[in-house]
């Protein structure tokens, strides 16, 4: 598929096929994709969660999200955290803002991110929602997401059964800290990133 097809057949989907699998290669290949995106001097401060078992999916849509959000995403069985590491992207090394947006400029970045990943999506034959009503303390307590995140967006996946995927990029460890808070969820029907944790919850 054609970047220009993915844009024009992109759409916010609210019912999914029961059912339907997403392997856990496609997941790694949107998140690939998605770090294929342009960041603050390069410096990748977007993460990503994934939730592929079915009861870490049910636990996070019946107790994170509105019932209305609970209907839109059923049936999809992946879900997608995505955050951004705060206190990097727009920031000097001394730890001052470049300039009177903050963290606003890793918000961007995981914006950028995140729209490689829809895209990315769709080219797999793949259907998204962002929810932007959740419950983000309640995310970041279910998945152990670090306080230094501000965590933007959940998604679902149709995928198989396999715990929790965490997914930092290979600059994780000279990242910043600060305290987390949601902005987003999405939700996602449906080569290596780099590096993986799995645990099984």
């Amino acid at each position: 598929m054609e970047l220009r097809e993915a844009m024009e057949a992109r759409r916010s989907m609210r019912k999914y096929e029961a059912g339907k699998k997403v392997t856990r290669e496609q997941v790694e290949e949107l998140i690939q994709a998605a770090y294929l995106a342009p960041s603050w001097k390069n410096s990748e401060t977007p993460r990503y969660y994934v939730a592929m078992s079915e009861d870490v999916v049910r636990d996070i849509r019946e107790n994170c999200l509105p019932a209305f959000n609970q209907n839109n995403s059923a049936g999809a069985p992946v879900l997608i955290v995505t955050a951004f590491v705060k206190g990097i992207s727009g920031f000097n090394p001394d730890g001052t803002a470049c300039n009177e947006l903050g963290d606003g400029w890793g918000c961007y970045d995981l914006g950028l991110n995140n729209e490689n990943l829809v895209l990315k999506a769709k080219e797999l034959g793949l259907d998204t929602l962002i929810m932007g009503i959740r419950d983000g303390e309640g995310l970041r307590e279910k998945l152990s997401i670090p306080e230094d995140q501000e965590i933007v967006s959940v998604g679902s996946d149709r995928g198989q059964r396999c715990g929790v995927i965490t997914v930092r990029n290979r600059r994780a460890g000279r990242l910043g800290k600060g305290c987390g808070k949601f902005f987003a969820a999405l939700a996602l029907d449906g080569e290596k990133c780099y590096s993986m944790d799995i645990r099984s919850i």
